[in-house]
This record gives structure tokens, sequence and C-alpha cells, in this order.
């Protein structure tokens, strides 16, 4: 039976449940809600784990209990028990460099000064692997300097505005990665990459 394996990138802990970084956890915990199954903390893994299937199919969801600039030792961990390659995985993130509510999949890239991202790279030594990037925007400017407020912006919590956005873009994120196994990845990349929050 085919497999795939989805992980969501993020911040263990209800502190940071509903962050904007942890918008990979989000896509996950809503795509395991809509098969009625539960997360459970796989040590082994270093994560929670979920297990669906869907046309056939089992999918492997994973949330990585190592906090954000870890992630790279949770992916270590389900790549050597399920021995597999690191191109069979998918990483879902939050990238403040998109406009909210933009999806970008690529199958290589750098980091973007993404810290879940930059530990996957530097613990592989590769930026070859399937990411699906979820905008929230670029952090407000603090008072009258342009700096740019990086740290409370990505986690802070998603407001109802925004969650109005975000709430459709799971919706497409979930439908795609459903036919995963059953349509040519080439047509998710380019209906995902389409995809306009104004029109949905």
């Amino acid at each position: 039976m085919n497999e795939i394996y989805l992980i969501g990138l993020g911040n263990p802990g209800k502190k940071y449940s509903n962050s904007r970084h942890n918008i990979g956890f989000l896509v996950l915990e809503n795509l395991s809600k809509k098969y009625n199954s539960n997360f459970l903390l796989k040590n082994k893994l270093k994560s929670f784990y979920s297990e669906l299937k869907i046309n056939d199919s089992i999918y492997r969801l994973f949330l990585p209990n190592t906090f954000m600039n870890n992630s790279g030792d949770a992916v270590q961990a389900i790549v050597d028990w399920y021995k597999i390659n690191l191109d069979q995985i998918f990483i879902i993130v939050d990238d403040k460099d998109l406009p909210l509510g933009k999806i970008r999949f690529r199958k290589k890239g750098s980091s973007g000064g993404h810290n879940g991202l930059k530990s996957i790279i530097e613990k592989f030594k590769t930026n070859n692997f399937n990411r699906i990037r979820i905008g929230i925007g670029s952090p407000p400017s603090m008072n009258e300097t342009n700096k740019l407020n990086t740290i409370s912006h990505v986690l802070g919590n998603i407001s109802l505005e925004e969650k109005s956005i975000l709430d459709k873009v799971y919706k497409r994120v979930i439908e795609s990665l459903e036919k995963l196994n059953t349509k040519k990845e080439e047509l998710i990349i380019n209906e995902l990459n389409s995809f306009d929050k104004k029109q949905n």
C-alpha cells in the first residue's frame, strides 16, 4: 500500500497552538480531524503522530515536539524509523515572505530564514525536499524604525480576520494532499501555486 508522509512544522504546547508559526501543525490537525483520527505522542519519532487511510493510501502525519529550531531532529527520527528518503516527505510550513493566504509548493529551495527549514537543511545537508509554504504576510515594522518585529509576528496568534482566510487555505491544501496518490504531482503543484484566496 502506498504511504504518504506529511510533516507539519510548529512549536509544541498550548502557548503556541494558535500562532502563525504553527500553520504546519494547524493544516495537519484539520486533516486528521476530518478523518476522525487523533495525534498521539511517539517518543521514538520525536513527534505527535496520526494515521489515516485515503483512497487506498496510508497517510502518516507528524507534528514534531522538538520545537521549531530543532525540526531536523524529528525529521531524522522519522526518516530513520521508516527507512525512507527525505524526498518522500512533504513539509508544511508558514512563510512570512508570502502574502497572507498565498500557497507555494516547491521541490527544493533555501530556508528563506525559516528556522524549521534551516534545521532540516543543516541536518540532511541538502535542500532537496518537498515543502508547502503558506503565507502569513510580513510583520509590521516597529514604531518609527523600519525594523520588522518578526518574532512577535510569527509567534503571535492568528486573528479572526486572518483565520477566515486561512481556513480556506487549509481546505485547499487538504484537498490537494488527499489527491497526492491519485493525481500527478505537477498538477497538484500548479493547483496550489495558483490558489487565489479571493476567488475561493
